[in-house]
């Protein structure tokens, strides 16, 4: 018999997770800069503009999250 019990929502670790992906995003926009500087093709280069700005639009959404993930935390407190 399987167990349909739902996990407990586990935030402890969302932040951490949340500053790890945006360092790693980070390190793949600074690759894709390298890259743009080596390549001669316009549409790679173009196509790497375009996929490092959207890395830009989740850094900031990965920064929103933990500034919501700060203020839950305060709110959980705040009832304690």
């Amino acid at each position: 018999m399987t167990n349909n019990t739902p996990k407990p929502d586990d935030r402890s670790d969302n932040v951490e997770k949340l500053q790890s992906m945006i360092f790693h995003t980070i390190q793949n926009m600074e690759e894709a800069e390298k890259s743009i500087a080596s390549s001669s093709d316009d549409e790679q280069r173009r196509q790497i503009e375009e996929k490092n700005e959207r890395r830009r639009e989740s850094i900031e959404s990965f920064r929103s999250e933990i500034k919501d993930e700060a203020h839950a935390g305060e709110s959980e407190n705040q009832f304690e």
